[in-house]
């Protein structure tokens, strides 16, 4: 109730001022006369107050000049003091902005500053990031504006014509970041180039400054030798001949035994920030299931033990990240099944049960499409399931669905184009070809083209356009066979084999490459790693785990407000490695 008298008589004081009663204070700007209260603005405003309160000789009228402010500005501040209401839009949010910090107005400077966060896009975000750096009102949206533009980095520079308008000063702090989110240092080179280029004849002097900046050592030796050696602004500026040497050294490892220059060569080699974080979470690792968590660094190729003290073994679950959480649900323990699912906050570290499943589900596979989490098929301890049940986040509730065609545990689950597919398992006597798709509009599962392979502890994944079917055992041997899926076609059609046979493994694609970790050769648990790349066709290995298992389950955390603690340490990987240059 008191509410609404406060905002009926709110609308009375602005109706008043509309009509010029009872003002008692003018203000100008640009040559437009506002006439107001005082005790309105000095209720909105302390800078206002302490303006009227400066002493005044008997005049019926006073008269204030605002300088520096569009009239249009001063016409939204005067609203919002009166009505507590302002339409914000993206042509007037940067001068209301500066007005309300002028006058020192909070609520007004949380409104725009909310506003501008919910509009941050690659597009927009250096402007935000340099609008915010003087308002000390404004340090959060700041330092998200910041992360943000460090961790969209190659999409702004797309998009973004703010980029090539950066000030020197912005643009060196911004490439010098370990958070810089680059995939290839190639790209930072190109980005400096670009700019320089904008306005050559007034940046070239500043080519040195930006090129020391760039992690040299990263590069591939063609391109530093082809492209940066060779470029024609780094050419022209003889500042950049020690950067380039240094560089050589580092790169073709024909540096001193005892560097000169630590500092240069930490700067040439370190790596930098990875913006996606790869998680193995528990499985069976030699003859017990595990706690155990580890975080894939995919910038520096190293895993680190982020292990949580309170959390049970569990292998054969299932993994999903939603809204920033990742739900772990299912499996089994050596002793029980699970229907139970808990939620983990990477930010804070913690866990959280949640509701559980209708039913206990071990080899359990695990989508997510339109923001609801799918738990399809498994073992409940007595037989193979083709039930299938999904979770939404907001009521913390699971509703069962329609079944699938076939029972199946051991299968994999993944979404693409609005819909679910499952692929290959086990139905307790054969290891299956068959997948299938489920419609949610329908609220029905459909048969697809079946695999080529049988594949029971198969790993599929979305890559790209694409349903990607990797591994598994089918009935006699582990496979390294791949297969991908166009549902356009309805057809499957082989990739290239992975390096090692496995099933039962995590699968996952970060920085757009396919990884699958773990799982079970035919003789033994493993703790390899490989990833594809679907533009070469082609497999790498990637750095071991610290221990062996299968049943892992595999999830990729993006994000992330602090990244390192999941990742390896910068400085001490670097200390490392110089002490390995010395010997």
């Amino acid at each position: 109730m008191e509410h609404k008298i406060s905002n009926t008589a709110f609308n009375v004081f602005d109706e008043v001022r509309l009509q010029g009663e009872h003002t008692d204070v003018v203000i100008n700007v640009q040559g437009k006369h506002f006439k107001v209260h005082k005790i309105i603005l000095c209720g909105c405003s302390p800078y206002f107050r302490t303006l009227f309160s400066t002493p005044w000789t008997n005049m019926e009228e006073q008269s204030y000049d605002i300088p520096g402010m569009s009239a249009d500005t001063m016409s939204l501040v005067i609203q919002y003091a009166y009505t507590r209401f302002v339409l914000i839009t993206e042509e007037n949010v940067s001068e209301l902005l500066m007005a309300a910090d002028q006058f020192l107005i909070s609520e007004l400077i949380d409104a725009c500053c909310q506003f501008l966060e919910a509009k941050l896009c690659p597009e927009n975000c250096i402007g935000t990031c340099i609008l915010t750096e003087h308002f000390h009102s404004c340090s959060k949206l700041h330092h998200k504006a910041t992360l943000y533009m460090l961790q969209h980095f190659e999409e702004v520079l797309q998009v973004s014509e703010e980029f090539l308008e950066l000030p020197l000063g912005h643009l060196e702090e911004m490439i010098a970041q370990d958070e810089l989110n680059v995939k290839k240092e190639e790209v930072v080179f190109e980005a400096i180039i670009h700019w320089i280029s904008h306005a050559p004849e007034d940046r070239r002097k500043h080519t040195a400054v930006l090129l020391s900046k760039v992690r040299l050592g990263l590069m591939s030796p063609d391109y530093f030798m082809n492209d940066v050696r060779n470029n024609a602004l780094v050419l022209a500026s003889e500042a950049c001949s020690d950067i380039l040497v240094n560089a050589m050294k580092v790169i073709f490892d024909l540096h001193m035994e005892e560097p000169t220059s630590s500092e240069l060569i930490n700067q040439l080699t370190r790596p930098r920030l990875p913006f996606e974080i790869l998680l193995a979470i528990g499985g069976w690792s030699v003859s017990n299931p595990t706690n155990e968590i580890e975080a894939y660094d995919s910038r520096a190729d190293c895993w680190v033990n982020v292990t949580q003290g309170d959390e049970l073994p569990r292998a054969y679950h299932g993994l999903a990240v939603l809204d920033g959480f990742v739900y772990c649900l299912g499996g089994f323990d050596s002793e029980n099944y699970f229907s139970s699912m808990r939620k983990f906050n990477p930010v804070t570290q913690t866990w959280q049960e949640v509701a559980p499943m209708y039913e206990r589900r071990c080899y359990v596979s695990v989508a997510i499409l339109d923001g609801l989490i799918y738990a399809i098929g498994g073992f409940n301890g007595y037989g193979r399931l083709k039930t299938a049940e999904r979770y939404n986040t907001n009521t913390n509730q699971w509703t069962m669905m329609a079944p699938m065609n076939v029972r199946r545990s051991d299968a994999s689950a993944t979404t693409l184009q609005g819909k679910v597919y499952i692929c290959g398992g086990f139905t307790g006597v054969e290891c299956l070809f068959s997948a299938e798709s489920f419609n949610p509009i329908t609220n029905q599962w459909s048969l697809i083209a079946p695999m080529r392979s049988r594949r029971s502890g198969v790993g599929v994944i979305t890559y790209g356009n694409l349903v990607y079917a990797v591994g598994g055992f089918d009935g006699a041997a582990r496979l390294r066979s791949a297969e991908a899926y166009d549902p356009l076609s309805d057809t499957w059609h082989d990739i290239q084999s992975m390096i090692n046979p496995r099933s039962n493994f995590g699968i996952e694609v970060v920085d757009d490459q396919l990884f699958v970790v773990g799982g079970f050769n035919g003789n033994s648990t493993c703790r390899n790693a490989e990833y594809y790349d679907r533009r070469t066709n082609e497999w790498d290995e990637a750095c071991d785990m610290s221990i062996s298992r299968s049943a892992v389950s595999c999830c990729v955390i993006s994000g992330l407000p602090d990244v390192t603690q999941y990742v390896v340490d910068r400085d001490t990987l670097q200390a490392s490695d110089d002490e390995s240059e010395s010997e």
